[in-house]
Parts: C-alpha cells; sequence; structure tokens
C-alpha cells in the first residue's frame, strides 16, 4: 500500500509528540513500586516541559542516521554513543566501558552487564519505526544494531518488538495484530514475549487491570520500581504477592505494562497512558512508549488537546553533549518531524519512496501478512543465489549468540564466533570461528583467503592463514577455525586482526578480534551472562 505524505506527516508528529506527553506524565513516578492513579500531569508546565531523556537518546541516532543513511550499524552507533551521550547510568555506563575497552557490539552490551535486560534500549525504539513506516522488518533490523549497543537478551528483545510494532501501526491500527506481528520478530520463549503475552491473556480474559499488573510482574518479576530503597522499606500497600526479581531485569513486565495500557484503555489516548503509568516502575518509559504508540495511530490532528497544549510543541534535552558540535538538537516536536522527513528518501531510497508523487511524496509499505517477520526456510539450502535476499530474518539475528560479531563490507561479511567467551588464559587453548559469506548485492563465485595475525608471542596452532571456496549460492560460506595458545603471551589484554581477501578481487577487510586475560572475577562474569 502507499502512504501519503500528509498521512505520513501526521503520524510522524502523532510519535513524537506522543512520547513527549506520556515522558512527562511518567516522570515524577519514575523508579517507584506503586500504584499510581492520576488522570492528568502532576507537574507544573506554565514554564514548559522537562527533560525526557527516552526521546533525546533517539535524536543522536537521527544525527547518525543524517550522516551515514543506510550504512549506520552497531558500530557507528557506538561511536556517536562515546561521543554525544552523557549519562553513565548503569547499562548506558557499562556499554560505554566495554565500548572503550575494544568490545564491539554485541559483546559491548552483554559483558558485566547487570542491566542488559533493562529499559535503556525498548524507548528507543520509534526513531527507525518513524525512519521505516510500514515496514517492520526493516525498523526491526536497525533496532537491533541500536540495541546491542548497550543490551543483550530480552533487553534487546524489547526494543526489535517495539520497534516492529511501531512502524506496523502506520499502517494498521488493530491491537491485537500490531502485538501479534510485534511477537514475530523476537523469539517466543523469552521472558519478553511471555510478558506481552500474559497482557494479551489478561485482557482476553477480562482479568481486574490490578490483578494483570501482578500478573505480568510476577511473570518475569523486575526490580526497577526498588532501586531507591531498602528492602525492608518496599512499599506494602498495593505490592501485595509482587515478587522480588533478579537486579536489572526490568525491561521485560515494562514492555508488558506497556501492552496491558495499550489494551486496557481501548483506544482512548489519556486513559491508555494513565493505565500504563498505573502500574508504576519504568512510568516515563512505559507511557512515553505507549503515547508513541498511539500518536502513530492517530495522528497528531486527533492526539487530545487537553494533553498537547501543555507541552506547546516543545522538546527538553537532557543527555546531549551539546559542547562538541556535531549534533543539531531541535527544539520542537515541528522541528524533530520536520528532520526525519527529510532523511527518508535517501534511508529508503526511490523503490520505496516517491518523491515526486502529486500532493508530496508516497512511501510503499508493506500490509496484511507482509508485516509480519520473514523465516529462514524461504529457499532451498544451495538453491542458485541470483536475486535472492539471503539477509538473517530479524527473529534469527535476535537469537544468536552474544558472541558472535558480525562486520559487513562491500563484497562480503565477517563473521567471528568468540565461542561463548571474551577471556584467554597461559595454561589453555583458544579457538575463534571465521565465517565469511557473500554480500546481498555483490554475489559472485570467489575464493576467499582468511588469515589471523597475532603478536610473536602468541602461536597459532592450526595454521595463520587458509583459502577456502566461496560460492553464491543459498547459504554458501567460507569457514575456518583458529587454534591459538597465549601460553608466552603476558599482556592483560590479547588483540588479534583477522584479514580477508577475496582472490582476483581488490576487496579486503580486516576486523579485531579483542580478548581479555581471565581470573577468577572473570569467569564469574561470564558465568552471570549464560
Amino acid at each position: 500500500m502507499l502512504l501519503d505524505f500528509k498521512t505520513y506527516k501526521d503520524k510522524v508528529m502523532g510519535c513524537w509528540a506522543g512520547k513527549n506527553i506520556g515522558g512527562v506524565l511518567g516522570a515524577p513516578f519514575e523508579g517507584k513500586r506503586q500504584i499510581n492513579k492520576v488522570d492528568f500531569y502532576i507537574q507544573d508546565l506554565s514554564k514548559g516541559p522537562p527533560p525526557n531523556d527516552d526521546l533525546d537518546l533517539q535524536i543522536v541516532w537521527l544525527a547518525a542516521v543524517e550522516r551515514y543513511g543506510r550504512n549506520v550499524n552497531a558500530s557507528i552507533l557506538g561511536d556517536y554513543w562515546l561521543s554525544y551521550v552523557i549519562p553513565n547510568w548503569v547499562e548506558y555506563g557499562t556499554g560505554k566501558a566495554n565500548l572503550r575497552a575494544g568490545l564491539e557490539p554485541p559483546l559491548s552490551g552483554l559483558i558485566d552487564n547487570v542491566y542488559k535486560d533493562s529499559c535503556g534500549c525498548f524507548i528507543r525504539s520509534e526513531i527507525w519505526a518513524c525512519l521505516a513506516p510500514g515496514l517492520p522488518e526493516l525498523a526491526a533490523r536497525y533496532a537491533y544494531e541500536d540495541a546491542i549497543v548497550d543490551h543483550e537478551g530480552d533487553g534487546m528483545y524489547g526494543e526489535v518488538f517495539c520497534a516492529a510494532i511501531q512502524s506496523a501501526a502506520f499502517v494498521e491500527s488493530d491491537p491485537l495484530t500490531l502485538i501479534d506481528i510485534g511477537l514475530s520478530y523476537i523469539p517466543p520463549q523469552g521472558a519478553m514475549a511471555r510478558c506481552i503475552k500474559k497482557a494479551v491473556e489478561c485482557y482476553k480474559n477480562k482479568v481486574d487491570f490490578y490483578e494483570a499488573r501482578k500478573r505480568i510482574h510476577n511473570e518475569a518479576p523486575g526490580t526497577f520500581g526498588i532501586q531507591g530503597c531498602k528492602l525492608d522499606e518496599i512499599p506494602k500497600e498495593g505490592n501485595e504477592g509482587l515478587e522480588i526479581g533478579a537486579p536489572g531485569f526490568d525491561a521485560p513486565e515494562n514492555v508488558g505494562f506497556t501492552i496491558a495500557g495499550f489494551l486496557y484503555g481501548e483506544g482512548d489516548f489519556g486513559k491508555s497512558i494513565c493505565l500504563a503509568n498505573a502500574c508504576g516502575e519504568d512510568t516515563d518509559c512505559t507511557a512515553a512508549t505507549l503515547g508513541a504508540l498511539l500518536g502513530i495511530i492517530s495522528g497528531a490532528s486527533k492526539l487530545p488537546e487537553k494533553w498537547t497544549k501543555p507541552l506547546d510543541d516543545k522538546i527538553v534535552t537532557l543527555c546531549i553533549d551539546k559542547t562538541s558540535g556535531g549534533v543539531w538538537v531541535p527544539e520542537t516536536v515541528t522541528q524533530l518531524t520536520d528532520r526525519v522527513i527529510r532523511t527518508v528518501p535517501a534511508f529508503l531510497g526511490q523503490e520505496i519512496v516517491d518523491i515526486l508523487a502529486p500532493g508530496g511524496m508516497t512511501i510503499k509499505c508493506r500490509e496484511g501478512k507482509k508485516l509480519y517477520c520473514n523465516t529462514v526456510k524461504d529457499y532451498l539450502y544451495l538453491m542458485n543465489g541470483n536475486g535472492k535476499n539471503e539477509e538473517l530474518p530479524v527473529s534469527e539475528l535476535t537469537a544468536l549468540s552474544p558472541y558472535i560479531v558480525r562486520h559487513a563490507f562491500p563484497a562480503f561479511n565477517i563473521i567471528v564466533d568468540y565461542n561463548n567467551s571474551v577471556f584467554f588464559n597461559s595454561a589453555e587453548k583458544r579457538t575463534i570461528k571465521v565465517t565469511v559469506t557473500n554480500s546481498y548485492t555483490m554475489r559472485q563465485q570467489h575464493w576467499a583467503k582468511i588469515t589471523l595475525y597475532a603478536p610473536e608471542e602468541v602461536d597459532i596452532l592450526s595454521g595463520e592463514s587458509v583459502l577456502k571456496p566461496l560460492n553464491y549460492n543459498v547459504g554458501s560460506k567460507a569457514e575456518a577455525e583458529f587454534t591459538f595458545s597465549a601460553c608466552c603471551y603476558s599482556g592483560a589484554k590479547l588483540e588479534l586482526v583477522v584479514d580477508v581477501t577475496l582472490e582476483g578481487r581488490h576487496s579486503t577487510g580486516q576486523v579485531k578480534v579483542v580478548l581479555m586475560r581471565e581470573s577468577v572475577s572473570s569467569k564469574n562474569i561470564e558465568d552471570g551472562q549464560k
């Protein structure tokens, strides 16, 4: 179907206005385990809205897209994160520390990250939905690249789910259908999917909303609402029967609360965001994410003036470093909307966007069953690869081991499997696996030379170079395993380089592999990730 310019602009404006509204509503109640029965803002907004970190982080991502377009990936977003994002809160700070240590995404979102399953990335989904309206497969793919910078597992699943459901909302408005579409992009057995399904189950069975809150919480107990108090100070009123979960395991229940507000609000904007806020925990995130979704569905033109007027279109940022240049920060929802719209033609390309359509540009969207996630079984293994896109479906991408690091070059892709650890020691051999596949655009038959370079003190036991055939048939790949010993290496950090060259072609690509010396504490760290 075609999304016309007027409708698209109205929905993008509705997304950011709804995000702003929900963030302001929920901000005073953030981090509290309590039932919040309010029906409007409680702040004095006479001087404008307070800062909303849920919204302003995405301005940094927009700046990256404005410069790099469709080439933006987790590595580029990591660089922007280090340069322009100020906070060092839990998973944000851990992700930044890992990036500075040389650990690439998804390792940066995994190692020593107690809060890898928390809420810091599902709140960043809207930018990808607005850049890929009615194209949830594409929106979810970029949400994955975003999420793995500082999250992993259920935390990452939350952003992928939200991006898919919000992108689909540009062309689909039925809540249960949208939820079903979003679920098709994430692993069904995870806590994220279970909490979302629990919200749907409670709604369908007409369970009282506050009982539903308890059931969603206990499906995957979070701790966001008790971070600020001692265990014996947790309020008892309204929290009877709520279990205490593991530190940082917050995204599943909070996305579940968002979906509960979506369903139980039954299309009423104010009622819906107030119900999400009523659940407590990460209230600015739940109400803001739901406000954005509802704003996409309705468009800004149908958002209640009661909610929009006090904010007067203004955006106030909190987390962006404005001292270094490089990121222009919009002051209003209107400015942000205009920037997104200007970026879309280059981001999506002329096959999807017709900028010369009468009445303004149109966007070619998916509809119906095509909004659901693709599957990996589309073609027979080793079938002629001409004209076939072999990108991993997002549901398969999210299921990859977080110890697998991907790199894309024009003619080929490199995948490095760290074999479930980023650590090495002097007493044991280590093995890494390198896989080379054809790119999804320049598909030809090749021979790939794969070489591992290591410091002189490291002995590569398997041989440092191999030459493997690389066909273009479906599923073809060139693989090499490198086993090495670091018994004579004394450094705390081991840096290796994988080099891939295509014979008879100038194409070459190098990627760094970073390993940390193992200790008792590092063993405990990795045991906690598994």
